[in-house]
C-alpha cells in the first residue's frame, strides 16, 4: 500500500484546503503504461471516483488511487520535495 511522509501529507492537507471540499483529496491515475514504469496523472479531486482506493491520514489528508495506479504504487512512499527556488512537488520512491 502506498504510504506518505508526514510532508507529503500535510502538502495534500493544504491544497485540497484552497479547493474547499471536506472531502477532496489528491488523485492519481496511470496515464500511459510503459515497460520503464507508468506515467501518472495527478489531480485535486473533489471525491474519489467509483473504484478509487482511497488513503486517509489522521490529518485529514486524503488520496485516491485510480485501480491501475493502485498496482503500481503499492510498493511506494509519496514524498515532497522543495527545489532551489522553493517550489514543493511531490515525488514517489521506494518503500525502505
Amino acid at each position: 500500500m502506498l504510504a506518505m511522509t508526514d510532508a507529503a501529507a500535510e502538502a495534500i492537507s493544504i491544497l485540497t484546503a484552497q479547493n474547499g471540499q471536506d472531502a477532496a483529496g489528491l488523485r492519481f491515475a496511470v496515464r500511459e503504461e510503459t515497460e520503464a514504469g507508468a506515467q501518472l496523472a495527478l489531480s485535486i479531486a473533489s471525491a474519489p471516483e467509483e473504484g478509487d482506493q482511497v488513503l486517509g491520514t489522521d490529518t485529514g489528508a486524503r488520496v485516491f488511487l485510480e485501480p491501475q495506479a493502485a498496482l503500481f504504487l503499492d510498493d511506494k512512499v509519496l514524498d515532497v520535495q522543495q527545489d532551489e527556488e522553493g517550489q514543493l512537488s511531490f515525488a514517489v520512491m521506494d518503500q525502505p
